[in-house]
């Protein structure tokens, strides 16, 4: 190991102090998690990049919208297999009464209607709530990358002004005057925390920004995939030639009834108003 660092960083480490140590330690398990959770994501997006597009080849080639969800093949690792379920579930409410395909499922999907675009949008609701739900699975965990590439520089800058406050406090409590030799442990101690936290913080920024940009095109391809899925039941199950409900006419309202002017009391002027406008 010690033939892969510099002679400043194994000097420095050979000199650290325990509150070095302790700040590496963090440092260490800051980028113990960072790691952990970029190569675990990493395979997690390959997994499901590649759940989707056998799920969507199968999609394609089904000769009905329904066809999949009768079938009852779960895709555990596919997003889009998770939106097509909700939509199904919904539409199979519409349509049939019932959110799950029983054994006659296929009879009574023959002989059902067709449902209304207020059901329609019932159904799309469903889908972007899905959505939303495999977005934020999607991003589950990425917090942790994020807070190791912000807090593992402030750590090593830490570690660096606390070095560097007990060498001048070696300094001034020092009977003669300090040579270079008595400074460079303090200083080269205080440095090697700096250097741990950019080592640390710079590789978590590099995966973060690349799992960051994959996260944000599947995200793409699942609207893409709900705009589809919403596009093909809309032409197979939506009966769009039910107009909405006109709004009534004056006419059906009545007319309006206004109050007589008349002598009477309803005036809302006061008594004694009332008087003078009478003599006016």
């Amino acid at each position: 190991m010690e033939s892969f660092l510099s002679p400043g960083l194994q000097y420095g480490l050979e000199h650290s102090t325990l509150t070095c140590w302790i700040i590496c330690g963090f440092l260490a398990l800051f980028s113990i998690t960072s790691w952990a959770v970029i190569l675990s994501k990493h395979f997690l997006l390959s997994r499901v990049h590649k759940a989707n597009l056998s799920f969507l080849r199968e999609y394609r080639e089904s000769n009905h919208a329904l066809e999949l969800y009768q079938q009852r093949e779960p895709h555990e690792f596919s997003s889009f297999y998770h939106i097509y379920h909700a939509a199904c579930r919904e539409m199979s409410w519409y349509l049939l009464g019932e959110d799950e395909p029983g054994t006659t499922f296929a009879a009574r999907l023959q002989g059902a209607g067709r449902i209304t675009p207020s059901q329609m949008n019932a159904v799309q609701v469903a889908m972007e709530r899905s959505v939303a739900e495999a977005a934020l699975r999607l991003e589950a965990r990425m917090s942790w990358v994020a807070t190791t590439l912000s807090s593992a520089p402030f750590l090593g800058l830490l570690g660096t002004v606390w070095g560097i406050l007990d060498t001048f406090s070696t300094m001034t409590s020092a009977s003669s005057t300090a040579t270079l030799a008595t400074l460079a442990p303090g200083i080269t101690t205080a440095l090697v925390t700096t250097v741990l936290g950019l080592l640390v913080a710079i590789p978590s920024m590099v995966g973060y920004n690349a799992l960051v940009n994959r996260i944000r095109g599947m995200v793409v391809r699942l609207d893409n995939f709900a705009s589809e899925l919403n596009a093909g039941f809309d032409r197979t199950f939506v009966d769009h030639r039910f107009s909405n409900e006109a709004l009534p006419s004056m006419s059906a309202l009545g007319s309006p009834s206004m109050p007589a002017f008349t002598g009477s009391s309803t005036s809302p002027l006061p008594t004694s108003m009332q008087a003078v406008h009478a003599r006016a």
